[in-house]
């Protein structure tokens, strides 16, 4: 999978834009595109959202895996956040879910653009701004935080993978990553290593589960865990 690894830090020719949201009125998840863009997004905002106009909540930024991309929006609700919402679980979370094109992998700097006009367009609260994403998607994560460290409270990279060289920028960054064992899509080395390389660098804020026995898909029981979600509560931007 070592091609996951070229292509978060290589650009891709489309476009996204934050400018036509529907539904923020809504409690569950709502489908946010631009006509003219490739990039779309399910945006889900909380049930409170509406009537507390004053409170700043947090953002949770879920990329899907490989087998989630094209321009099929039901398709980013399979797994993750989105499902959850989907479901009717209350998530205390601003939920961004972009969908990737096909034929395409996650674009590290659009999608900080698209981070920065969320926060711009909503009330966040910019100090408990967290990511999270499974397979391509967990590739994902673990690039985007290292290009920009200083914009998250802490990440949940899922069977993915990240670069050991990048150990020193996520050195700070609260982690919480996991991999299933017998993982044969993407090897749970993907993990281990850059684990035991921010360690090596002096990190004492990551933590790494993994499932002993589990495949690829590591990532039902993860989001399934309501410790995830209080974990990433307990986490703040210094």
């Amino acid at each position: 999978m070592a091609s996951f690894r070229l292509a978060i830090f290589t650009a891709v020719l489309f476009a996204f834009s934050a400018t036509n949201i529907v539904g923020q009125d809504s409690p569950h998840t709502e489908e946010s595109a631009d006509v003219t863009s490739k990039m779309h997004y399910l945006l889900h905002l909380p049930k409170a959202y509406k009537n507390d106009t004053d409170k700043k909540w947090p953002l949770l930024i879920f990329l899907h895996g490989a087998g989630e991309r094209g321009n099929n929006l039901d398709l980013v609700k399979k797994w993750g956040p989105p499902k959850q919402a989907e479901e009717n679980k209350e998530l205390p979370f601003i939920v961004v879910s972009p969908q990737c094109p096909v034929r395409t992998y996650w674009n590290i700097e659009q999608l900080n653009q698209l981070i920065d006009s969320v926060i711009k367009n909503n009330r966040v609260d910019t100090d408990r701004v967290y990511l999270t994403g499974l397979s391509m998607g967990g590739y994902g994560t673990w690039g985007l935080a290292a290009l920009h460290p200083e914009k998250f409270a802490a990440i949940a990279p899922i069977c993915g993978g990240g670069d050991p060289e990048s150990a020193e920028l996520l050195v700070d960054l609260p982690i919480w990553a996991f991999h299933g064992g017998a993982d044969k899509v993407v090897p749970v080395e993907g993990t281990t290593k850059i684990v035991e390389a921010i360690k090596a660098k002096g990190g004492t804020k990551i933590k790494m589960t993994i499932y002993e026995g589990v495949g690829h898909n590591s990532w039902s029981q993860t989001y399934a865990n309501p410790k995830l979600y209080e974990w990433f509560l307990q986490q703040k931007r210094k």
